[in-house]
């Protein structure tokens, strides 16, 4: 396997895989559920979390590249969309 270092900001909610993969899907699955303490809720996102797919990991990092090209390919500059 072959890799290659990518340069990237600090923080940026663009290239954090985080923001734009991971917290979205737990949020859309937990959203409008109700618990009945934290304990519930935690139990809930870790299952969740157990579910995300090898693949989806992988279409996650491969997303990751694009957003980190047109980041680059912006020269900083503020931009919407993918």
């Amino acid at each position: 396997m072959i890799s290659q270092l990518f340069l990237n900001p600090p923080y940026s909610p663009d290239l954090a895989p985080c923001d734009f993969f991971l917290f979205p899907k737990i949020k859309m699955a937990l959203k409008g559920k109700r618990f009945q303490d934290v304990d519930e809720v935690k139990q809930n996102a870790t299952e969740q979390l157990q579910g995300v797919s090898k693949n989806d990991f992988h279409r996650c990092f491969q997303k990751w590249q694009e957003r980190w090209r047109t980041c680059m390919d912006s020269e900083e500059a503020y931009f919407e969309g993918d």
